[in-house]
C-alpha cells in the first residue's frame, strides 16, 4: 500500500472510515458477562432516545364490598387513586482516539487498526451502566445524579436477618444450614405476605462471598447436597409456583446493607417492578479529526438509571 497523505483530510477520511466501521461491527459482537446487568434488572430501551425523561402513572384500587339492603341507598363504591412520577434521562459518554502515528503505521503496513481501544471503551461503558443499574453510582463510589439502584433503593422494605446465629449473631457463617435456609425463605415469604399474596419474588440476590459460602457448605454432614443446591430446589417460590428460583451472587451487595453490611435482595424480576432506562444504548459516532495529530471516536449513551416502580414486590435483608 502506498503512503497516504494525512495532511489531505479527504484522503485520510477515506482510510479511517472503513477501518472504523469494521471495528465497530466487531465490537458489538463482544459480550461482557461480568457486566450483564440486564440479567438482573430488566432493560427498557423504548421511547425517543433524546427525550428528557419518562412519566408514568401509578393506579391503585380502593374500596370494599359490603352487605346492603334490597331497598337501600347506601351502595358502596370502588374508586382508584392515581399518582404521577417522572424519571429524567442524562447523557454520558466514553470514546477513544487514534494518533497520527497509529494511522500512518497501519496505512504503511496495510493492516487494520487495532480494535483494542474500542473494546476498552465499550467495556468501560458497560461497567458504567452496571454500576448505575445496581447502585446508581457510575464509578461505584459516588452518586453524581442522586440516583439509587436495584440494591439500595430507599423505598424498598428493609429488615435485618434474624439473630439466630451463635451468640445471637445474624450472619450466615454463624448459623446452621437450617437457619440460613430459614432466612432465605423468610425474605421470599416477606414479599408474599406484605402484598397480601399479590406478589411473589422469583429472584434472590446474594453478596458474592455469601453465594460462594452457600455453594460450598454441605446441607448436612450426611448430605452430598450443598445449602445452595437445596435452596434452589426447596424454597417458597418454587413450592408456590412450580418454577425455579433464580439465585445469583453479585459484588454490589457486599456492603449495600445498613452500616456497610452484606445485603440479600428478594424481588420479582419484571419491568413492572423495576427497570433500567436505556433509551440510547452505548454507541460510537463517526470519527473526526480533532487535531493535526489525532482522530477521535466519541461514544455516547443516554440513561435514566434504575427505577423501582413497585417497591413492595422487593425486600432487602441486611447483615447476612
Amino acid at each position: 500500500m502506498g503512503a497516504i497523505d494525512f495532511t489531505d483530510a479527504q484522503q485520510a477520511l477515506g482510510f479511517v472510515r472503513p477501518q472504523f466501521f469494521n471495528i465497530e461491527r466487531n465490537i458489538y459482537e463482544v459480550k461482557y458477562p461480568s457486566f450483564d446487568y440486564a440479567e438482573l434488572v430488566p432493560v427498557v430501551t423504548e421511547g425517543n432516545e433524546w427525550a428528557r425523561g419518562t412519566l408514568f402513572t401509578s393506579i391503585d384500587a380502593a374500596g370494599k364490598a359490603e352487605f346492603i339492603s334490597g331497598k337501600g341507598f347506601d351502595m358502596p363504591y370502588a374508586d382508584v387513586s392515581r399518582s404521577q412520577f417522572t424519571k429524567g434521562f442524562a447523557l454520558a459518554g466514553v470514546g477513544f482516539e487514534w494518533s497520527l502515528e497509529e494511522l500512518q503505521t497501519a496505512a504503511m503496513e496495510g493492516i487494520n487498526l487495532s480494535d483494542t481501544k474500542a473494546r476498552a471503551a465499550r467495556r468501560v461503558g458497560e461497567q458504567f451502566c452496571w454500576n448505575l443499574a445496581m447502585t446508581g453510582k457510575p464509578d461505584g463510589a459516588t452518586s453524581q445524579k442522586g440516583w439509587t439502584g436495584a440494591v439500595n433503593d430507599p423505598s424498598v422494605p428493609t429488615t435485618t436477618a434474624a439473630a439466630t446465629g451463635t451468640g445471637s449473631a445474624t450472619t450466615f457463617p454463624t448459623k446452621t444450614p437450617d437457619l440460613i435456609l430459614a432466612d432465605a425463605n423468610a425474605a421470599l415469604t416477606g414479599v408474599i405476605t406484605s402484598t397480601n399474596e399479590v406478589e411473589s419474588a422469583d429472584t434472590l440476590l446474594l453478596p458474592t462471598s455469601r453465594y460462594l459460602y452457600l455453594s460450598s457448605t454441605p446441607r448436612s454432614s450426611t448430605s452430598d447436597t450443598t445449602v445452595l443446591q437445596y435452596l434452589q430446589q426447596n424454597n417458597v417460590y418454587t413450592a408456590r409456583t412450580g418454577r425455579p428460583l433464580t439465585i445469583r451472587g453479585i459484588r454490589a451487595l457486599e456492603t449495600a446493607g445498613a452500616g456497610g453490611t452484606k445485603r440479600m435482595v428478594a424481588y420479582r424480576r419484571d419491568p413492572e417492578v423495576l427497570r433500567f432506562h436505556l433509551p440510547m444504548p452505548h454507541r460510537f459516532l463517526p470519527p473526526f479529526q480533532k487535531s493535526s495529530m489525532a482522530w477521535e471516536v466519541a461514544g455516547i449513551l443516554r440513561t435514566g438509571g434504575t427505577e423501582v416502580r413497585l417497591p413492595s414486590a422487593m425486600a432487602y435483608v441486611d447483615n447476612i
